[in-house]
């Protein structure tokens, strides 16, 4: 049962995100995300400047005049979100959290795949597969998917990329569009995700905090691993550790970037605290140039 707080939390991102799906991304979804081919329609009689290969002469014949097949695209597609809901997820140092924003993201990706009438489905997971909610459609649905990002509590706190994806490759055969939302930290994932990549049209989006980025200078701090929970002591106004801090963000963000880019697969990098709209928006037209 859904608690009144977390309901009223669900209504106002159902609001906001449905509010975005129809003013900005009403278009992209649609034109980006092809359906599996072109179906036949009907027949209808050949009209100057119709492909001559579409001509069914089947029909022709019978009439004694060109008649043409039409063909529709087919359109239904799959649309998986695999949410990472490990404890590092749960940091946020603005007004939200890496989790509330997943919920966010999954919530305009869901109202867009059902303004398509397409399927969406869930996979949480941690360092197991915490939860998996098959693909369906509906509002009903999506808001289902809304809350279990929100409020599902997971068992476990590290982070196995790995074995998320090893789960969905077994569990989904049928080609899927797939958003896979985590903070990436995590190792030993690389085979896999090429393996799904060549399978399925795979979009990794990555999510950070704006603290996780840029350190403060706030002098001794107590930091604790979200998901060891390891505690210790850091004197973040030493200039050598904000050095050292900053290289070792840039080499992982490298190391990210070259993993999707070796896989030929695409990636959105959105920050906690800051308008995720414009890299979302710059994903669909750069996807959109391409086609």
């Amino acid at each position: 049962m859904l608690t009144k707080e977390l309901l009223k939390q669900v209504r106002q991102i159902e609001i906001r995100t449905r509010g975005l799906v129809n003013q900005v991304f009403s278009g992209e979804y649609h034109s980006v995300f092809k359906g599996r081919g072109m179906e036949f329609s009907e027949v209808r009689e050949y009209q100057f400047g119709d492909d001559i290969r579409n001509i069914d002469w089947n029909v022709t014949a019978r009439f004694g005049h060109p008649y043409i097949k039409i063909f529709e695209e087919e359109r239904e597609l799959t649309v998986m979100l695999l949410v990472d809901m490990s404890g590092s997820l749960l940091f946020g140092t603005v007004d939200k959290t890496k989790q509330q924003v997943a919920a966010e993201l999954s919530a305009i990706l869901a109202f867009s795949a059902m303004k398509n009438n397409d399927k969406v489905g869930l996979l949480l997971f941690t360092d197991k597969i915490e939860k998996f909610v098959p693909p369906r459609k509906g509002r009903t649905h999506v808001l289902r998917i809304i809350s279990e990002v929100l409020s599902f509590e997971p068992e476990g706190k590290t982070t196995g990329l790995k074995q998320a994806l090893e789960y969905f490759n077994n569990a989904i055969k049928k080609r899927s569009i797939v958003f896979l939302l985590s903070d990436f930290i995590d190792e030993g994932f690389e085979k896999i995700l090429r393996i799904v990549g060549s399978k399925h049209d795979l979009i990794g989006i990555v999510l950070k905090d704006e603290k996780e980025i840029n350190i403060p200078k706030l002098g001794l701090v107590k930091f604790m691993d979200a998901e060891t929970g390891a505690e210790r002591y850091i004197d973040t106004s030493d200039n050598k550790f904000q050095k050292w801090y900053r290289r070792v963000q840039e080499e992982n963000k490298l190391k990210r970037q070259n993993i999707f880019i070796s896989s030929r697969l695409d990636s959105i990098d959105i920050t906690a605290g800051q308008n995720y709209i414009t890299p979302l928006v710059k994903f669909f037209k750069m996807r959109e140039r391409r086609w």
